[in-house]
């Protein structure tokens, strides 16, 4: 009997608990939203109410459009995002398949440091990040933005552990048709990994749609201004402290990247826990 009364306590702790961890999380979102069809003089009332008594939001988006070239931003993001998760893929699969189903020396070790480097924060690179593209004549260019993350160790240890849970008498078996360790990884490992692969896709675009700190110091260009840092620009330079254009560009700019998340949801939660099986 005790044990039938708890399981119900403990369900409704759980999802109290998620309920306002997820409330937490979406105050910032309704605030910029609410701030975004807001007249100036209503955004900084004491009192607050999502919905204005005057609807302003067909001007703030106007502004937000017509008064910063934000529609160039989110091309530059969508660009560099796009060219980053290729690359990724195209470097990251080979690796996490070698360190998977390969053996040969030093495999332990190597993983080892796709570990460290898992652990160790991109801002600590970019120093050299900085020395190396100025030497190589690569700042200020698309270049500087997208070469610096093309060897993803989280995308390493994602698709191995995702890999490792291939059986081997599929590999086994397609060695034994006279296919390379390559073709094996583009014609069979890669597509068998497509949940892991979209998952992958949704971290590495939403961290680099959102990138602010390397995109300062490797660009100057406005031309070249990801959404973040067009974003900045904007705000200094166009919208000043009339906050409701701000916020407008920040809500259009936050859209794509909610939409496309509950788009792939599902493909998101199998690739994430598919790696877990192992």
């Amino acid at each position: 009997m005790s044990t039938r009364l708890l399981l119900p306590t403990s369900a409704i702790l759980r999802h109290s608990a998620l309920l306002i961890t997820g409330a937490l999380i979406l105050v910032p979102f309704v605030w910029m939203v609410s701030l975004s069809i807001k007249p100036p003089g209503e955004i900084f009332r004491a009192s607050f109410s999502f919905w204005p008594q005057q609807f302003y939001g067909i001007e703030n988006y106007t502004r937000a459009l017509t008064e910063a070239p934000l529609p160039r931003y989110m091309l530059n993001g969508l660009f560099v995002c796009t060219m980053i998760v290729i690359l990724q893929v195209l470097v990251c699969a080979p690796a996490a398949y070698a360190l998977a189903k390969l053996d040969f020396p030093g495999k332990s070790l190597l993983f080892a440091m796709v570990l460290i480097a898992l652990i160790l924060p991109h801002e600590v690179l970019s120093l050299p990040l900085f020395i190396l593209g100025y030497q190589i004549g690569i700042l200020n260019t698309y270049a500087a933005l997208i070469f610096p993350y093309v060897v993803s160790p989280f995308g390493i240890f994602l698709f191995r552990q995702f890999f490792k849970t291939i059986p081997d008498d599929v590999i086994h078996a397609a060695r034994l048709d006279g296919s390379s360790e390559l073709a094996i990884v583009w014609r069979i490992m890669v597509p068998m990994a497509l949940p892991a692969i979209i998952a992958f896709g949704i971290f590495s675009v939403i961290g680099h749609w959102n990138s602010l700190f390397w995109p300062l110091i490797a660009v100057r260009d406005q031309s070249l201004m990801p959404p973040p840092l067009g974003i900045m620009a904007f705000k200094n330079e166009e919208a000043g402290n009339d906050y409701g254009p701000l916020m407008a560009a920040s809500t259009i700019i936050v859209a794509p990247l909610i939409i496309a998340f509950l788009s792939a949801q599902r493909w998101f939660v199998e690739g994430i826990t598919g790696g877990a099986v192992k």
